[in-house]
């Protein structure tokens, strides 16, 4: 796997034009001797490559809220169960349970996987063969500790409580909309050791049910997104945000766009990574988490600009699906 080539931008690595596996992940600073773990991000990086080329995406959807404003990133201190984020004129408040806490790093795959089901099943009563497609489907190992962790993940998003506001000034007057809701209204998860089995018998099902005011913002603002390169980022909570919120971001620009890394409407402010206090921090991290970016879409036209203030974005497409792409927003 190490020999594969994939192309590169500057045509500068690998011959002809394209770079080796094995420099890409020097690039993300994997040891050599992970071997087993460069192995599954080689593989990874390959599929999401060569389905872009070949415009076979494995098409999901995320919803609204948390592409505009991120999760919490790192597991939050303890007794903290109010997570809040902004994004020029959104909004998004999220309350933990006081027996799970607030959803952080990897359980914003829940929502990813909840939306793209409910898309495609056309219904808020999502059916699902195992508990074990989840973990499959965003390339996460199968056994008891990775099942738990699924459980916890399930049990933080749906004990939470979602606040989503906007407020745009329009005229004479401001226009407010806000909406409030849980992740699910019922949630019944079974899990089978046997990876053959592909449905489990009986009233065995699994499903989940979600708010009617969730459904209904899947439906009416469904986004796009790059299954597969959520699969490879799974590892990098920060770095799926902000790959996902590119490709929309990039998705909608009219052309070159000047976003503030800091401030109240900062991209600090938007993401999940509040924790940064220190802009020289930030802007480091937002560096590594770009790195990731290119290596799922080389094209990705985001850079920071050099005094380090700002955030410069273009319109692109994150999506290679031989047809045309809607979002709405």
């Amino acid at each position: 796997m190490s020999s594969v080539l994939f192309p590169t931008r500057s045509g500068t690595e690998g011959s002809g034009g394209l770079e080796r596996t094995s420099q890409i992940l020097d690039r993300l600073r994997l040891a050599p001797e992970v071997g087993n773990r460069r192995l599954r991000k080689a593989e990874m990086i390959e599929s999401v490559r060569m389905r872009r080329q070949s415009a076979r995406q494995n098409l999901g959807f995320s919803s609204r809220p948390f592409v505009l404003c991120g999760l919490p990133v790192k597991c939050p201190p303890t007794g903290t169960l109010v997570h809040e984020r902004r994004n020029g004129q959104f909004v998004l408040l999220v309350t933990g349970h006081p027996n799970y806490g607030l959803p952080w790093g990897q359980d914003r795959l829940v929502p990813l996987f909840l939306a793209t089901l409910a898309a495609r099943q056309r219904s808020r009563r999502i059916t699902f063969a195992t508990a074990s497609e989840m973990l499959d489907t965003f390339g996460m190992q199968q056994g008891g500790s990775q099942y738990r962790r699924l459980v916890a993940a399930f049990q933080r998003i749906f004990g939470a409580t979602i606040f989503f506001g906007t407020d745009t000034h329009r005229s004479m007057s401001p226009v407010v909309h806000e909406a409030r809701f849980h992740f699910m209204s019922e949630a019944r998860i079974w899990y089978s050791r046997d990876l053959s089995q592909q449905s489990l018998p009986g009233d065995c099902q699994n499903l989940v049910v979600l708010t009617e005011e969730f459904y209904q913002e899947i439906l009416e603002h469904p986004i796009p997104t790059d299954l597969e390169a959520a699969k490879a980022l799974s590892s990098s909570p920060a770095a799926l945000d902000l790959f996902t919120w590119l490709s929309y971001r990039c998705f909608v620009a009219k052309g070159e766009e000047r976003i503030s890394l800091f401030g109240e409407f900062g991209l600090a402010n938007q993401l999940g990574c509040g924790y940064y206090s220190r802009p020289r921090r930030f802007r480091e991290r937002l560096e590594q988490w770009l790195t990731l970016v290119r290596v799922m879409w080389p094209e990705c036209p985001a850079r920071i600009t050099h005094d380090a203030q700002y955030l410069l974005v273009n319109q692109a497409n994150a999506l290679s699906l031989g047809g045309r792409v809607d979002v709405c927003a």
